[in-house]
C-alpha cells in the first residue's frame, strides 16, 4: 500500500512546491505593484493587498507545513493543532477580504457621488483590521477547546505525552469544521457576495441603459464601463475562490455525516491542491483582467528582473487618467475612475444650471489666459 501511494505523494509534494513558488512571487508582485503605482492606492486595492498578504502566507508558511504533515510527522497535539489553525485563519481572512471588496464595489456603484466621503482610507484600514481580527477569532477557536483532544484520549489513541501523527482530521473536530466554520463563516459570506455582485451588475447595466438613451454627459458612461470591467474581474476572483474551497468543505461534510464512506486519497490531495492553488491564481487574474496591474507587472519585470531602463509608464498613465477626469468633470483624481457628478437624469438628484455650468466650464480668469484653449473646446453643455 505504501509503495502504491509513494508516486502520488511525490507528485503531490512536487505540485505543492510549484504552487508555493508561484503564490509567493505572484502576490509579492501584487503588493509591489500597488506600492509603485499611485493609481492603485484606493480603498479597493487596500483589500486586494490584504488578500495578497494572506496568499503570501499560504505559499511561504501553510504549504511547507502541509508538506510536513503529508509525510506523517510525529509531533505534539497542540503543535499540530496550531498548524491546522493557521490554515483556518488565513482562509477566513481571504473570505472576509473578498467580502470587504464586494461591499466596497457595491457602495461605489450605489452611492457614486458620496462614495469618497463615506469610504475613506482610514475606514478601509479599520475594515482590514476588523477582517483579520475576526479571522483570528474564528480560526483559533479550536485552540480554546473545540478540538479532538478529548475524543482521542477517550478512545486510547493518545498517550500521556500527547504525541500524535499530525493530520488535519486528527486534531480538528469535524463538528467545528462543518457547523461552525463552513455553515457559519464560509457559506453565508459566499452567498452574500453572490447577491452583492448580482445587484452590482444589475445596477451597472441599468445605469448604462439609462445613459444610452441620452446624448449628453458621456462621462458617467465611462465611469460605469470601468466599474463593470472591474466588477467582472473581482467576481471572477470570487468564483475561483468558491470552486477552489468548496470541494474540501464537501469532503468534510461527508466525513461528518457519513463516517463509513470511502474517501480516495487522490481526491483529498486534489482538494488540498485546489485550496492552495487558489492563492496563486489571483495575480494571474489581475494581470489579464486589470490593465493597471498588467502595466505595473510589466514595468517590474523589465526594470528589476531584466535590468532594462523602462520609462515611467505608470506616471504617464496616471497623468492621462487625471486629464481625462479634468476634461470630463473638472475633478482631477489620480485613480482615474472617480464617481460621476450628479446629472439631471439621475433619480431626482438635479443640480441648478449655474452649478452644472460651473462644474464643466473653466473659470473666467482662465478664459482670459493668453495661451488657453478656446472656451468652446471645454464647453460640453
Amino acid at each position: 500500500m505504501t509503495e502504491a501511494l509513494a508516486p502520488a505523494q511525490a507528485l503531490y509534494i512536487g505540485m505543492e512546491v510549484v504552487i508555493a513558488v508561484f503564490s509567493v512571487l505572484g502576490n509579492v508582485m501584487v503588493v509591489w505593484a500597488v506600492k509603485i503605482n499611485k493609481s492603485l492606492r484606493d480603498t479597493t486595492f487596500c483589500f486586494i493587498v490584504s488578500l495578497a498578504l494572506a496568499d503570501i502566507a499560504v505559499g511561504a508558511l501553510v504549504i511547507p507545513l502541509a508538506i510536513t504533515i503529508s509525510i506523517g510527522l510525529q509531533t505534539h497535539f497542540y503543535s499540530c493543532l496550531m498548524v491546522a489553525c493557521t490554515v483556518l485563519v488565513l482562509t477566513q481572512s481571504s473570505i472576509l477580504a473578498l467580502l470587504a471588496i464586494a461591499i466596497d464595489r457595491y457602495l461605489r456603484v450605489k452611492i457614486p457621488t458620496s462614495y469618497k466621503r463615506v469610504v475613506t482610507k482610514q475606514r478601509a484600514a479599520v475594515a482590514v483590521v476588523v477582517c483579520w481580527t475576526v479571522a483570528f477569532i474564528v480560526g483559533l477557536t479550536p485552540m480554546l477547546g473545540w478540538n479532538n483532544l478529548w475524543r482521542l484520549q477517550q478512545n486510547g489513541s493518545l498517550n500521556e505525552d500527547l504525541i500524535i501523527t499530525c493530520q488535519f482530521e486528527n486534531v480538528i473536530s469535524m463538528d467545528y469544521m462543518v457547523y461552525f466554520n463552513f455553515f457559519g463563516w464560509v457559506l453565508p459570506p459566499l452567498l452574500f457576495m453572490l447577491v452583492i455582485y448580482t445587484e452590482i451588475f444589475y445596477m451597472i447595466h441599468k445605469q448604462l441603459n439609462k445613459k444610452a438613451c441620452t446624448i449628453s454627459h458621456t462621462d458617467p458612461n465611462k465611469y460605469y464601463d470601468k466599474e463593470l470591467k472591474l466588477a467582472k474581474s473581482l467576481a471572477l476572483v470570487l468564483f475561483l475562490f468558491a470552486i477552489s474551497w468548496l470541494p474540501l468543505h464537501i469532503i468534510n461534510c461527508i466525513t461528518l455525516f457519513c463516517p463509513t464512506c470511502d474517501k480516495p486519497l487522490f481526491l483529498i490531495y486534489i482538494a488540498i491542491l485546489l485550496t492552495h492553488g487558489n492563492s496563486a491564481v489571483n495575480p494571474i487574474v489581475y494581470a489579464f483582467r486589470i490593465k493597471k496591474f498588467r502595466d505595473a507587472f510589466l514595468k517590474i519585470w523589465k526594470q528589476y528582473f531584466c535590468c532594462k531602463d523602462v520609462p515611467a509608464i505608470l506616471n504617464q498613465a496616471s497623468e492621462k487618467d487625471r486629464k481625462e477626469n479634468q476634461n470630463g468633470n473638472g475633478n482631477p483624481n489620480p485613480i482615474g475612475d472617480s464617481p460621476p457628478a450628479p446629472s439631471p437624469s439621475q433619480e431626482g438628484q438635479q443640480l441648478p444650471l449655474e452649478q452644472m455650468v460651473k462644474h464643466q466650464l473653466p473659470h473666467s480668469h482662465d478664459d482670459a489666459a493668453p495661451q488657453q484653449k478656446p472656451p468652446m473646446e471645454h464647453n460640453n453643455i
